[in-house]
């Protein structure tokens, strides 16, 4: 079954708008896994608006099931917060300084080089590495040949045109760049804008999905439903 990773970057987000440790991201982490998330993701940036680098640090050593790690390894900051730390799994990330979210895959054809040398580093510490991409055959097929051992599928695309309610053209691109993924040997992640509308046929479709990372909506959802109701809903949707 795919597993769900809770993206808790915004509990922090709320904490730092008012400086002090309410909501406590530590007890963020420690409750998505009480309420059954099968993993944490969090994404420091190099400004620390939302996940600090200590933050990430202090979370390493209470977690207890799949810990994630994202994020631009163009900062030697960050290489050195992954090494140290030692996660379950990096996903790598062509953030921009200062950018508000993710909004893209790597150039895997463009950036290969870059790619195999950085993917190399944490997979000699035994990390398992998943780079952001896009549902292009292309950027699959060059991000096979990086080394890395997960693709994760930026799902903006996927979200906004299902939204539409083009179900079959919004999904028709990533069934194929995640049969060719699969084809090629890799393991698939996805994330971005998945939500309880569009979680389930995305997962239904794409049955060798390995994993979800989910954060915005899913918090968004919690405000309302409250913290593990939606934790669990989320769960179903890939049940």
């Amino acid at each position: 079954m795919t597993k769900l990773s809770v993206n808790i970057n915004k509990f922090a987000t709320l904490r730092n708008s008012r400086g002090g440790d309410n909501p406590n991201v530590l007890q963020a982490a420690i409750d998505a896994e009480i309420f059954g998330a099968d993993g944490v993701t969090v994404h420091p940036r190099p400004d620390e608006r939302h996940i600090r680098y200590e933050d990430v640090r202090q979370i390493r050593k209470i977690i207890t099931t799949e810990f994630n790690i994202e994020g631009n390894p163009t900062e030697q900051k960050f290489i050195d917060l992954v090494l140290e730390t030692k996660p379950h799994q990096v996903t790598l990330v062509p953030d921009a300084l200062g950018q508000l979210t993710s909004d893209h895959g790597w150039d895997t054809v463009k950036h290969k080089e870059y790619l195999v040398n950085i993917i190399s580093i944490f997979k000699k510490a035994k990390i398992r590495v998943s780079i952001f991409v896009d549902p292009l055959i292309d950027m699959v097929t060059g991000a096979a040949e990086t080394g890395t051992d997960r693709i994760e599928l930026y799902t903006e695309g996927y979200a906004s045109e299902f939204a539409t309610g083009s179900k079959k053209t919004a999904i028709a691109p990533y069934i194929t760049a995640a049969a060719k993924a699969r084809e090629l040997g890799m393991g698939i992640n996805a994330g971005h804008d998945l939500d309880l509308q569009n979680l389930k046929y995305f997962a239904q479709q794409i049955p060798w999905l390995n994993e979800v990372s989910i954060g915005h909506a899913l918090v968004c959802d919690a405000i309302y439903l409250g913290y593990e109701n939606a934790v669990q809903m989320y769960k179903r949707q890939l049940g």
